[in-house]
Parts: C-alpha cells; structure tokens; sequence
C-alpha cells in the first residue's frame, strides 16, 4: 500500500549536491514526491512501496561533501504526486548548517585544461562539488539569488546545464562560463605607480590575455595581488630572492614566514618532507596551508627565515591552477604526460596592510596596496565573507624513553591535525556540543581574534579575524558576527568576554546593550575549549601555557596550571612571577626579558653576568643599566608568569633571536635547534605552597653555564624543553595525588612546539593520564571564544548568573 512521509534532513545538506542525489535516488526507486532546500536543511515528501530502501541509501550514498546530522521522518495521509520534482526553496525561519568553499574537483580541473571543453582555461569553473559557498553566501537558504553570483544571468547552455538533473551542474548555484559570468582583468600601475588598464610597453611585449600577462610578470620578479576565493593575496615568485625581499620590504618588514603554493605533492617534496597524513591534509578538498619540515636550502631562506617549516598548499581555485599551468606561447598542455609547470613554487600571502584584515575589493586593493603591489589580477564575483587561508599542522605522537624508571604504557604512533588557523574550508562548519544549549556569543582575545555563537548543539566558529588592534579589524570582526548571526538564526541571550580591561573585543563587548555579560578568565577559557571539544564537565587538570593573559590578581599570567570543571577554577600552581621591563615592549624584544630572568636569579651580580654573556656588548651598559633601574618598579615592569615569556628570554639568552617580529619568533626560532636525541634537563624548584610556585632560577643557571662553556646551543634548547615537560610532569603528579583527576588538558600558544607537545603527551600518558589538546580549534588565542561560549552557555543552563 501506498504511503507519504516527509523527511527532513539536518546537516551540511545543502550547495553539496543533495537535491540532485535525492532527486535520482528517488526516480531509480519509482518513488513519487519532491526536494527541497529550507531553512532547516533538505526538506523531503515521498510517496510509494516502501520508503524504508530510500531512507538508508539516503544514510550511506550521500553525496561526499554532505554531512547528515539527524533524519527525521514523520508520516503524513496520501497525497497522491504525479512525478518527482525539485521545488523551489522554502525559508521556514530556522537554520540550516552552510557547506565551507571547496576546492576545484577532478572533474572540473581535466575540463578546465580540455581545449575541446567550453570552459577550456575559464577561472570560474565549477560544480556541484567544487567551489565557493560560505564566501559568496548572503542569506539562507543556499540558492543563486541569496549568493554574490545572482548578477550573472546564465546563458542558455549554463542554464540547460542548472535544469538538467542528470547533469554535474544540477543546481550548481555558481555555474557560470566564459559567455555569461565573471572574468578577469589585470591592472597595472604605470611609472608613476598609479594603478591604470593600460598595458605598460616596457614590460608587455604583446597582447597576451589577463592570466598570461600575470605570470609574465611574476617571472620577472614583480609582484601581483590577485583576487582569489576569500580574499586578495599578493603573489610572487617564491625562487626569486629579490622578488620575496622586496615583497617582505613592502608588506611586512618582519620575519614573518610566507605562505607558499606549489602546482602538486610532486613539487612540494622537494622542498619539504611530507608524510602520508600530510599529503591527505594537502590534497583535501579543504586544501589549508599545511606546515612541512624544510628539506635542503632550495628556496631563499627569507621565505621562512629561522624557521625549521615551510607553509604549503596546493592551488584550490581554477585561477590558481592556470597560474600554474596556463599554456604560454599559445601551446596546449600535453594531454597524455606530466604537466609543465609555469613555477616550482608561489609566495601567496595574505592581501592586506600590517595587521588589518584581508582585502576582498577590488578598489580597496587597488588603493590600499599599491605601494607594495606592482600589478593586480581581479575579478567581478564578489566576495562577501572575507576568509583567510587556514593553517594547520600534523603532530606525530611516538613514546620516547624519557624517563627509564617509567613505563611506556602505548607503543603506537598516533597523527593528529592541530590547527594554527582554522578559515577557508573549515568555515562555518560547526563544532558539536553533545547537546542543546542556549544561545550565546563568546567574542574572544585581542590577539588572532574569533569569535564563536552557538545553536542548538552547535558551536559555530568564526573565521580568523586577526589581531583587534583598529578600527579596520573591529569593523570586520562586526561584520562577520551580523552574517553568521543571520545565516544560522542566532539571537544571543549572554556574550562572554575576556578579563583583560583593556582589549578592544572586551571594551566592545561591555558596550553591548540587552544582554547578560560574563567575564571569563583567559586561562580558564583556553582549557574550556578542548572541554567543549570533548563535552567534558568534570575535574581537570588544566595546563596552560602562553605569553600573556590577564590574572584574576591584576598580574599578567600564562604558567598555568588548573584545577578546573565547568564551573569554574582553582589557580593550582604557576611559573614565578618575572618582571617585564617596559612591559609592552619586553615582549617585541625579548632580550629585556632575559635581563629580567638573570636579573631575578643572580641579583648584585647580575651585571657580571651580562657581560660575559655579551648583553653589554650588543646593548650598551646605559641601557642595560636603565632596565635594572626599572625592573623592581611594577608601575613599569609588570609581573608576568608567562611560559611564552620564558622561551623568549632562554632565546635571548643563546643569542638566537632577541627581538620578535611576529608573535612567537623568538620561541620558533629556540625549538628550530632541538635535537631529538637529548633527554636531560635542568634542575627547577617547585615550592609547595597554594598555589605551587615553579622557580626557575637553577634552570637559568644551567643554561648560563653550559652557554659559557661552549656547549653546543642545540644541545641546551633540547635540556630547556626536557625542563619544562619534567616540571608538567612533576606538577601534574603533585596535584592529582590531592586532587586525582585523571585527565589532563594542555592549551595555549605555548603548545603548538611540537618538541614540548611531544614530550608532554608521553611522558604523561606513560603515567597513565588521559591527555588533550585542542584538536578543532587552534590552541593559541583563536579558541579562546569556543571555551568561553562553551562555559557561559553551561552556567545558564545551571541557572548561574552574572
């Protein structure tokens, strides 16, 4: 007998190619009704035999993008439908989860370089499964009309294509072609380095098209933004050392390291190694920069200076791939061998002045990047989410004999992805929270920004918004919380933000009006995201590790280790408190930290000890002797008991980098030179009072001696890094025998050292801990706002208030 239901799908179900999966499944089973996109997901009315074959290959053959949360299937009288039909979209004001963008897919890459295909070299190709989708997003649900593609009006092949369910472009909400959707353009800026049209004579030799003329130029060492998926990024030829220094003159005037794309896994081995972990990462269709152990010196070391990684991705649009692979000379990519590419490797850094976010117009790239830009390639899809790249980084976990009285419980090794940025391709999707929750808005640090509202039984993570130090980031920050409320429906009841009185996301968060506040500690907040990872609420211990975050007692805190459940914290122990000359300042310049430390462990004969390790020298007794004046006066130099502090002064110390920068250089640079075969370590004093203060002046000691007695540096960095696992160990040991939580969570900036994270995991689990790091979100900073949402909303569900 025949019977209706209606089944709504919940999940990334929609721009993945779940209608025209639905719509065959339907037809191949004789079964009668209609698809439909909603507000809520995929909406669903069948009618036939039995309904119970479609519904589980409905589970198991979805389409590869897609991903079902919850099924649910009601039953309703027979209606009696003539045929099987995709029906325009309802808008039923709930939410439904939006796909990420895509990378291109195999199918439409093989057309894009196919002289036969229509779409022969065309920069926009794409498919039901390839793509953007959050980045073109305006509103739900996900059709042509709510996206930045609505201006093109397809033409009649496009359009036959977008009808035709049989077809890979079935509803393919940016299907476009060379006739009727966006194109490209290069402008160029003339001798008086103004941007015009205008080809330039002395570096054009002949009418070339857009995409021809731009790799020209990267050949010969000029640098091009180019307009990709999320955003603007200023491109040039990673093998030409003058080209990436003046690139890094222009854009940054730091050591920060360059984000590189190379045309396939081929190439990037030889530059990096790459294991089969990362090689997925790389070829996944989320394609995020992922951070590869450098191999040999064959590209200029100022693409990644003092630095043991190089940041690769593979291209992930059409326009990338031509970059790579467009014919010159008007020859055709030979179609039955191996492709020649145009570069070995591309520098592709983010769009944008120093600390503002990325650009995504095209005459606000042309007026604020011309003086690092010589060229720009735009296009005219509009970009209205700006998303940047993400970065990720693979953590191998083998045991090591760290301690031989300790038994290592696993011998397996064990690949997890850590994210350093979590953006393109990874958002808006969702992270699960095991259960329903109120609605609430975590709106994070100052430092790598994000912000994180919830829904339901989903935390929903903002792009990387960057450091909220203007008026630019804060007006992006602003905008991209308004789009996410709107696409997902969120309608916040409580924020929570951080306690440091003066960041700029904590200023604007106390403005918000109609709205219960919680301030939340930044520590507390980076342990609290892996319990929201995990849907932990019990006991833990909580270490957490970073440069700065603002104390409960007024101090700068980053040495930290919690007794914590979701409730709350106990500060169980820290590093001892240092003073930071200048403040501020100490951090960009970490040699005033390692005077600090000295300083702390040696006193009146601090100086001596200054000069024999050259501080005077490279500093000058006047200014070494103006940083002591100050040191004791807290009004000056604030106490910090920041573990990123530490790393920096031990650097300082060795004389491998004494000023930072970027975030984290000095500590990047320190873990370059570990050793994986040294297990000492130095000596520390842990003092048993509450909370347990760690005291590092016999470590300083340690080190000093051994620098003094020419040991060798890579040597002293591996002891220093064996210093600090021990001391985890060691604190972790003390708190559980009063405390006994099993688990243990490590969070915080500190933790993206894959030598310390390594050692750390180990040595704990060898004493039978349950170990976590954040695993969805970034461990610094950025996963601030996820731990914070994930408290306040469990606090309202308690019925705590502010």
């Amino acid at each position: 007998m025949d019977s209706r239901v209606k089944i709504l799908v919940r999940g990334i179900v929609q721009g993945v190619g779940f209608r025209p999966f639905v719509y065959s499944l339907a037809k191949s089973l004789n079964l009668k009704g209609f698809v439909m996109n909603s507000s809520k997901g995929v909406t669903i009315e069948i009618e036939g035999n039995d309904y119970s074959l479609f519904i589980e290959r409905l589970k198991h053959e979805a389409p590869p993008l897609s991903n079902i949360l919850s099924i649910d299937v009601i039953p309703l009288p027979f209606y009696g439908y003539g045929d099987f039909r995709i029906v325009e979209s309802e808008d039923e004001g709930s939410f439904t989860l939006v796909s990420p963008d895509v990378s291109i897919c195999k199918d439409c890459f093989k057309e894009l370089l196919d002289v036969n295909n229509r779409r022969y070299l065309y920069p926009f190709i794409n498919c039901t499964n390839c793509g953007p989708r959050y980045t073109i997003t305006k509103s739900v649900p996900y059709d042509r009309p709510n996206t930045t593609m609505s201006v093109f009006k397809m033409c009649f092949e496009c359009d036959e294509e977008y009808h035709n369910p049989e077809d890979r472009r079935f509803h393919a909400q940016p299907n476009a072609c060379p006739l009727c959707g966006p194109h490209v353009e290069l402008i160029v800026k003339n001798k008086k380095g103004k941007a015009s049209i205008l080809n330039n004579p002395s570096i054009i030799k002949r009418k070339e098209n857009p995409i021809e003329k731009t790799i020209r130029f990267l050949k010969e060492g000029y640098i091009v933004a180019i307009k990709g998926l999320g955003g603007f990024h200023l491109a040039c030829d990673a093998s030409n050392k003058d080209a990436v220094n003046k690139l890094r003159l222009r854009k940054r005037k730091s050591n920060k390291p360059f984000a590189l794309m190379a045309p396939d896994i081929e190439t990037i081995r030889k530059f990096c190694e790459v294991s089969e972990k990362e090689e997925k990462l790389l070829l996944s269709n989320k394609r995020p920069i992922v951070l590869l152990k450098k191999k040999g010196n064959y590209l200029p070391e100022e693409v990644s200076p003092k630095n043991p990684y190089l940041g690769f991705m593979l291209p992930y649009t059409p326009l990338h791939y031509l970059l790579f692979y467009y014919p010159l000379n008007f020859r055709p990519q030979p179609t039955n061998s191996k492709l020649q590419n145009n570069f070995d490797a591309l520098i592709m850094t983010s769009g944008n002045l120093s600390e503002e976010p990325i650009v995504i117009d095209n005459e606000e790239a042309i007026s604020s990047l011309s003086d690092i830009s010589d060229a720009f390639l735009i296009h005219n899809r509009d970009i209205f989410m700006r998303v940047d790249d993400s970065v990720v980084k693979v953590f191998i976990h083998e045991p090591y004999p760290h301690n031989k009285q300790i038994e290592i419980l696993t011998h397996n090794t064990q690949s997890f992805t850590l994210f350093i940025r979590r953006s393109r391709g990874y958002v808006p999707d969702p992270i699960f929270l095991h259960e329903e929750g109120p609605e609430v808005l975590g709106c994070g640090a100052d430092i790598k920004n994000t912000f994180t509202l919830t829904k339901g039984s989903f935390a929903i993570p903002s792009q990387h918004i960057g450091d909220m130090e203007n008026y630019e980031t804060l007006r992006f920050f602003e905008e991209s919380l308004e789009n996410l409320k709107k696409v997902y429906r969120v309608n916040p009841e409580a924020l929570a933000y951080d306690l440091h009185p003066v960041y700029l996301s904590t200023r604007w968060a106390l403005k918000q009006d109609n709205i219960k506040k919680f301030g939340i500690q930044h520590h507390f907040a980076h342990i609290a995201s892996v319990m929201a990872e995990r849907g932990i609420t019990e006991d833990v211990i909580g270490i957490s590790f970073d440069g700065t975050g603002y104390g409960i007692d007024g101090n700068l805190w980053g040495g930290e280790f919690l007794i914590a459940d979701i409730n709350g914290f106990k500060r169980a122990g820290h590093f001892k408190y240092i003073p930071l000359p200048g403040g501020e300042i100490a951090v960009k310049e970490p040699w005033r930290t390692a005077i600090s430390y000295i300083w702390n462990t040696t006193r009146e004969q601090a100086l001596d000890y200054l000069k024999h390790l050259g501080f005077i020298d490279r500093y000058g007794i006047e200014q070494i002797n103006k940083i002591l004046g100050i040191i004791d006066k807290k009004e000056f130099s604030p106490l910090s008991s920041g573990a990123g502090r530490f790393f920096d002064a031990v650097s300082a110390i060795l004389g491998i980098c004494d000023k930072n920068t970027f975030e984290g250089e000095a500590a990047i640079a320190l873990e370059s030179i570990t050793r994986q075969d040294v297990f000492d370590d130095y000596t520390v004093n842990i003092i048993s009072k509450d909370p347990l203060e760690i005291d590092f002046s016999l470590t300083i000691l340690g080190i000093i001696e051994d620098f003094l007695k020419g040991e060798d540096k890579g040597t002293i960095a591996s002891k220093f890094h064996n210093t600090i696992a021990s001391v985890i160990f060691r604190v972790v040991q003390k708190l559980s025998s009063s405390n006994n939580p099993d688990i243990v969570i490590l969070s915080g900036g500190v933790f993206q050292n894959m030598y310390l994270l390594e050692r750390a995991v180990s040595i704990l689990e060898s004493a039978g801990k349950e170990v976590y790091t954040n695993t969805k979100v970034p461990c610094n900073d950025a996963g601030i706002s996820l731990g914070q949402a994930y408290v306040i909303r469990e606090w309202i569900k308690s019925g705590k208030s502010n």
